[in-house]
């Protein structure tokens, strides 16, 4: 099992209609909006490594609001 976490920087004034949205996706365990340098944190489980990366680059990044992301997986 891999467990990531999804660093999510959206448009000004995007974050909490983006949030549901991310929420329903496939292999999303949490999602949250905070303060500080990116908008939303995502918590992804999957069974392999290209299944979180998926849903980085492509569910979450292709969303209309979304401006960048930074995925980090979990080493513990």
């Amino acid at each position: 099992m891999v467990h990531a976490f999804i660093m999510v920087k959206t448009a000004a004034g995007r974050s909490e209609e983006l949030i549901e949205s991310v929420r329903e996706l496939d292999g999303i365990s949490e999602a949250h909006v905070v303060a500080g340098d990116f908008d939303i944190i995502v918590e992804a489980d999957a069974g392999e490594v290209y299944d979180v990366l998926h849903a980085a680059s492509s569910d979450i990044s292709g969303m209309d609001g979304v401006a960048d992301t930074k995925t980090y997986m979990a080493l513990d």
